[in-house]
């Protein structure tokens, strides 16, 4: 906190002053005189530095000068600086508190005061807040109990990272009001540090309420001056066509979930003449809602209607309207999200977007600051396994039931008994507390594993940890970042550049609700099904005779500190089923732009040997190369990780994770998500020579050789990311 409040420039260069000066030929020194020149330097500085700023001297640095209560007092400190915020006496002669109170009486904004290492008593040092002549809110480098105000403006901040000056603020509880300069540290917007710091009500005197209904409205308040978006086509364009891109603009959306299949499927439907009718206002002044009447309480039975009713009083002639947006606020970016039926300006996208790509680059210029991370083997390599006794596993898993069939191994019925706990559920607090678990038992969980596996989490980790790498497409969280995003899209629609994006929800697996689309209307509606990322696909993949396919890999996982990861020798592909197109009938067939077919008719599978044969000889590339830019990208992924999420670490967890990969027409490869947990039917059920020897890997053994890497210390078909 004293670095922050202080004036690092001051102070560092002030070390470089004299500090004696010759009084006669055998260089004895004058103190005095000494003593006069410093503080004069330092005060010259200051008022140097605060010009330059256009300011007056908000912050005052006179440490280690020998400053005594008469030289205190003789300095007129209130009279030449009352506008002073932070002072610093630390280390100098100061004997009594009443010499300092004369010093700052009239400094009415003074809210920082250091007196450390000076002579008067320690024990008397509140004296000086309890005379009320000023109101304090750091003393001696610590908050006071009750700090609600903090002024901060003139301090450029710069010895701290924003990490860490957004650790110190938010370790403020009762912190409500804020003045600071921005751009700064803690944000480039306004809008920034209401973002990181919540608790506060103001900002340089205004309400954060206020803040953020400026800083996400496009309309300021009002959509009377908007031009509404009418349906547009071109000469000759197929009625579907016209159909399929305009239906954004009426369609409406609700989401069921039955007992058998509990994921949300959104069904999508467009109101009669007279429903599609009702234009939207802010003001509006009728409710419609969809209604669902099952006359047996079955869906089969169901028979669905949309209720229209009055929310104020109408006159005869009176337009009905309806809110488009019903119960979505500012918060949730509800003006940006008004351009899917009105021409928003297109000003204000452009700056969000371009705010976001300077995040981006200062997060990529912070990398070279970061300490290097300890990566190979620790003591986690070592075989937990005691006295030759069989390893206790409970799971919940019926893979690793059925085909974990190793002596070392026991599978037991009771969680408190395991050594090891294998668990397709989050294992929490609550989890553990259900299943009674000690703190010395393995779970397959990395506490904060999220920062990876969940999708909008683990762009995120990434961006902060790199800013932009090229095995990551441009992603966004579109329930924050949705005004970036439509300014990219705005920007690439301007200057002709592919626009086709592809919709992912956070935390669903088998491409469920997900959406390949270059409209933005779309983009926007499609929001409303769900929280979402909506990433840049990736438009010209490398093709296996023509068809799309990614790539599972299951990743080993020992410890986060030191790195220890291993990659499974097994990895398959994953094909679709029909042939790569981007044209605008082909974007809904989910059998030519997805590739998980596990789960429903068709399923292509090509062993993964004929698979690497085949793709070298297409594309006359080696897969040697390719395997290496795989390892390399997994390595920055995990060690991504890591830097932004340290307390990933735990000494009693193991884990295996899928991850999906891509390679676009370059060979470049793609991360496409990783998966807690993942499903390893494959693993276990088709055979594969190892590519780097041709030796056979048993399929049966998928698990034995997973539990015997993580908890025995074996490497038997898996290789080291860290070798």
């Amino acid at each position: 906190m004293a670095i922050m409040m202080g004036v690092a420039e001051v102070g560092s260069e002030l070390e470089e002053e004299e500090e004696y000066t010759a009084d006669d030929e055998d260089g004895e020194e004058d103190t005095g005189t000494s003593a006069r020149k410093s503080v004069e330097s330092a005060l010259a500085e200051a008022e140097r530095e605060a010009a330059d700023r256009g300011t007056e001297v908000l912050w005052l640095e006179l440490d280690d000068l020998g400053i005594d209560d008469e030289k205190l007092c003789s300095l007129n400190l209130s009279r030449r600086y009352p506008s002073l915020i932070g002072l610093s006496l630390w280390g100098n002669k100061i004997t009594t508190v009443d010499g300092v109170v004369e010093a700052v009486a009239g400094m009415n904004q003074l809210r920082a005061l250091w007196l450390n290492n000076n002579p008067v008593e320690k024990e008397r040092w509140h004296k000086v807040i309890a005379t009320g002549v000023i109101r304090l809110e750091i003393f001696n480098a610590e908050e006071l109990p009750s700090l609600e105000t903090l002024n901060l403006k003139g301090n450029p901040l710069k010895e701290q990272s924003r990490d860490e000056l957004l650790g110190i603020l938010g370790a403020l509880p009762n912190l409500q009001y804020l003045q600071v300069d921005v751009p700064s540290p803690l944000g480039w917007t306004l809008d920034d540090i209401t973002d990181n710091l919540p608790s506060l009500l103001e900002i340089n005197n205004e309400s954060v309420e206020e803040i953020r209904r400026k800083s996400s409205s496009v309309t300021n308040g009002s959509i009377d001056d908007l031009e509404p978006r009418l349906p547009e086509w071109s000469q000759g364009e197929p009625v579907v066509d016209r159909v399929l891109r305009s239906m954004w603009q009426y369609v409406q959306e609700y989401r069921l979930a039955t007992e058998e299949k509990l994921d949300e499927t959104p069904i999508w439907y467009i109101m009669d003449e007279f429903g599609s009718s009702l234009r939207h206002s802010d003001v509006p002044n009728f409710k419609c809602v969809p209604f669902m009447y099952m006359p047996d309480g079955t869906l089969q039975s169901a028979i669905s209607f949309s209720l229209l009713w009055p929310t104020q009083d109408l006159q005869r002639g009176d337009e009905c309207f309806r809110d488009y947006l019903s119960g979505i606020t500012e918060q949730k970016h509800r003006s940006s999200r008004l351009t899917a039926w009105y021409h928003t300006p297109r000003s204000f996208f452009r700056k969000a977007f371009e705010a976001r790509e300077d995040r981006l680059t200062a997060n990529a210029a912070a990398l070279e600051e970061r300490p290097s991370l300890a990566k190979g083997p620790g003591k986690t390599s070592r075989s937990i396994r005691k006295d030759d006794q069989p390893l206790k596993i409970y799971t919940d898993n019926p893979q690793v039931l059925d085909a974990l069939k190793r002596p070392e191994f026991q599978l037991v019925k009771e969680p408190k008994e395991a050594d090891i706990v294998w668990s397709h559920a989050q294992v929490d607090d609550e989890f553990r507390k259900a299943l009674e678990l000690r703190d010395d038992q393995y779970v397959n969980q990395f506490p904060y594993e999220a920062c990876i596996v969940m999708k909008h989490h683990l762009a995120q980790t990434m961006m902060k940890a790199y800013g932009r790498k090229p095995w990551l497409q441009v992603t966004y969280e579109l329930d924050s970042e949705v005004p970036a995003m439509i300014g990219d899209f705005q920007q690439r629609e301007e200057s002709g550049t592919d626009n086709l994006w592809i919709l992912k929800p956070w935390n669903m697996a088998r491409s469920i609700d997900s959406v390949v689309t270059r409209n933005l209307c779309a983009i926007i509606r499609i929001m409303e099904t769900g929280p979402k990322i909506c990433q840049k696909y990736i438009e010209r993949p490398a093709l296996y005779k023509g068809k799309k396919f990614d790539l599972r890999y299951i990743l080993l996982v020992r410890s986060i500190n030191p790195l220890d990861i291993f990659v499974g020798d097994m990895f398959w592909s994953r094909l679709s089923n029909n042939t790569y197109s981007t044209n605008e009938a082909m974007l809904s067939d989910y059998e030519t732009h997805f590739t998980v077919m596990n789960y429903v008719s068709g399923l292509n599978h090509v062993n993964t040997n004929e698979f690497v044969s085949e793709f070298e000889k297409e594309h006359g590339v080696s897969w040697a190369d390719i395997d290496e830019r795989v390892k390399a990208m997994f390595r920055e992924v995990f060690e991504g990780a890591a830097m932004v999420q340290p307390d990933m670490h735990c000494e009693y967890a193991r884990a295996i994770y899928g991850c999906d990969v891509m390679l676009d027409e370059n060979m470049q490869p793609k991360l496409l998500e990783v998966t807690y947990c993942p499903d390893c039917t494959r693993g276990f059920t088709f055979e594969m020579t190892r590519l780097s020897d041709g030796a056979i890997i048993d399929p049966k053994e998928f698990y034995n050789t997973i539990f015997g890497c993580l908890f025995l210390d074996e490497r038997k078909n898996v290789t080291s990311l860290y070798d």
